[in-house]
């Protein structure tokens, strides 16, 4: 079967060349001439990969980018932005926004070709399933790029039965996976009794919904018998899931296996822009500093730190709040940042 290339490009002669080039190369085409439409083919459709132009009318390559990740069926499919623009600013706005790659015209048709095929070898790397053990995860990690060191750092740690490896309300530190034995997670009733809220066995994951969401533990974890565990930083945790739309999507899976609900959960978190996720950080740093006593939307934290809870680069971070202060939203001295208008940021869409 003929792999399928959905193209979205609003200048004709364009998208016929580009469709000419594709068809000779043995991909299935199917066009759009605008962004609106280029949505509505892609959900129809449900191609393989994604070509868009950004400057569109009806909805700019941006808005169809943000429709199609927010989209779990559509969210990993990978993404080509093609753009006549040669500012760095709208190609990080792109990447940062979940783009795979970016072309910039004019381009010739190696050039095409060759992005295209790295964007399929790297599904195709990821397309396979890895085995749900100690081995099947160092192959996994062994191809995420940027986390190349990450299975020689990661710790193996062996609990006796009842013992704790986190309690409720500690901050997560560590993603859990269980090489052997049992691990319960639960909460204690107003009687002392515990309620066990989950089990987990030889390949599952756990304790990484809290670290995504960037909040404290909602239970308890204890050693249901005796047990080894791996524990995979946080930060390595955030690089993989983060990296890349197929990583993510790969990861997700292993997260969660075949609960849809978690995976669909997962993916909008993994998907959100950059900018939402600085966003929706600052809003919660200001609900923590209000409970604790300090001005209702005025934040005192360094831009390492922010970066961390954001799971992005400080660079990212300190771009984007220069953004935000351009547009009023906040304003910054020193490290203090305030909120002007914490209903702009609340209602962020990308």
């Amino acid at each position: 079967m003929a792999i399928k290339i959905a193209l979205i490009e609003d200048n004709q002669e364009m998208r016929e060349n580009i469709e000419e080039i594709l068809e000779l190369a043995n991909y299935e085409v199917v066009t759009a001439e605008n962004g609106k439409k280029g949505v509505s083919l892609i959900k129809q459709e449900l191609p393989d990969l994604i070509l868009c132009d950004i400057m569109m009318p009806e909805l700019d390559g941006y808005g169809v980018l943000y429709m199609v990740g927010k989209d779990p069926k559509t969210a990993a499919i990978p993404f080509i932005f093609l753009t006549a623009k040669s500012e760095q600013d709208d190609f990080r706005k792109g990447m940062n926004l979940g783009a795979d790659d970016y072309l910039t015209k004019p381009f010739d048709d190696t050039q095409l070709l060759n992005a295209i095929e790295r964007r399929l070898k790297r599904i195709e790397q990821f397309s396979g399933d890895f085995d749900r053990s100690e081995q099947g995860l160092n192959s996994f990690l062994d191809q995420v790029d940027g986390v190349e060191e990450l299975t020689k750092e990661r710790r193996v740690k062996k609990y006796a039965k009842k013992d704790n490896l986190y309690f409720e309300d500690d901050y997560p530190n560590y993603l859990y996976f269980v090489i052997s034995g049992k691990i319960k997670t639960y909460k204690m009733n107003a009687d002392g009794k515990d309620f066990v809220t989950g089990l987990f066995s030889k390949g599952d994951f756990f304790g990484f919904t809290e670290m995504i969401k960037g909040i404290n533990y909602t239970t308890s974890a204890a050693a249901f018998e005796n047990c080894e565990v791996a524990l995979i930083r946080r930060e390595d945790f955030l690089k993989m899931l983060y990296t890349s739309r197929e990583v993510s999507e790969k990861f997700i899976q292993m997260l969660v296996g075949s609960v849809t609900e978690k995976q669909e959960e997962l993916l909008n978190l993994a998907y959100d822009s950059v900018r939402k996720r600085v966003a929706d950080s600052l809003l919660k740093l200001s609900e923590k500093y209000k409970e604790e006593g300090g001005q209702q939307f005025s934040i005192s934290i360094s831009r390492d730190d922010l970066a961390a809870i954001v799971g992005t680069a400080t660079e990212s971070v300190i771009r984007t709040l220069s953004e935000f202060k351009s547009d009023g939203y906040i304003s910054i001295k020193g490290s203090s940042i305030t909120i002007l208008q914490p209903e702009k940021l609340k209602n962020f869409m990308f």
